[in-house]
């Protein structure tokens, strides 16, 4: 009788060990999850090898190839953005011809290709570009505050809840050239463009060239 009570006993501290070893291969943190995470990881700066030429090795943008900054840019705004070229709401213009180059790069994307490519970028670190256009800094805070301010923030931080991305960050250029894309409809006119084109009526209260001068000039001032 005390023999069957001590097997019973050991096969019982057996179970417990054996069940708190595979709790321990499978908890968060260990192992197994790391190797999960680099793998993602790893896979995320395999597709931006593409991207790197015309963006830079830390999204940083380069104005020659017209490729603007990502590296300053929330998640979910570039997720849309590449969504967006992929289904050809952007780049579809006839002269949006900076704009089709993404095409090639991003048609062979899938969902999972394009998470794990924002979340790569979103690792990178932001240097404030520096401003050359230089506007009416008070026309411009002017235009912004009448114009802009509403949705993409006092900072230009941007508000996901409004869909208006963060401004603060990008290059007066690659904003001079998107409001002109605006104004001149080859950017928000798509029939599926539906946050793009909330844009569209915005712009047309803009004073000419003069105004998207200053309100560029402003922007990179805060």
């Amino acid at each position: 009788m005390k023999t069957s009570l001590h097997l019973v006993l050991v096969l019982i501290v057996m179970l417990v060990v054996s069940g708190c070893n595979n709790k321990s291969q499978n908890a968060p943190g260990t192992s197994a999850t790391t190797e999960n995470s680099i793998t993602s990881d790893e896979k995320g700066k395999t597709l931006f090898t593409a991207c790197r030429a015309c963006h830079g090795d830390k999204g940083q943008g380069m104005e020659a190839l017209h490729a603007p900054a990502l590296s300053h840019q929330e998640d979910w705004y570039l997720k849309r953005q590449l969504q967006n070229f992929k289904k050809g709401i952007r780049g579809f213009h006839e002269n949006d011809v900076y704009g089709k180059q993404m095409s090639p790069f991003i048609k062979n994307l899938s969902e999972d290709d394009i998470v794990l490519l924002v979340s790569y970028i979103s690792s990178f670190t932001h240097e404030k570009p520096v401003s050359n256009i230089q506007g009416n800094i008070n026309n411009g805070k002017a235009v912004y505050t009448k114009l802009c301010v509403a949705c993409h923030g006092p900072q230009g931080e941007g508000i996901l809840a409004m869909n208006s991305p963060k401004l603060k960050g990008s290059q007066d250029w690659y904003l001079k050239q998107q409001l002109q894309n605006y104004v001149n409809g080859i950017r928000g006119t798509h029939p599926d463009d539906a946050f793009g084109s909330q844009m569209l009526p915005i712009v047309k209260q803009l004073n000419g060239s003069q105004d998207i001068d200053d309100v560029v000039t402003y922007i990179m001032s805060l």
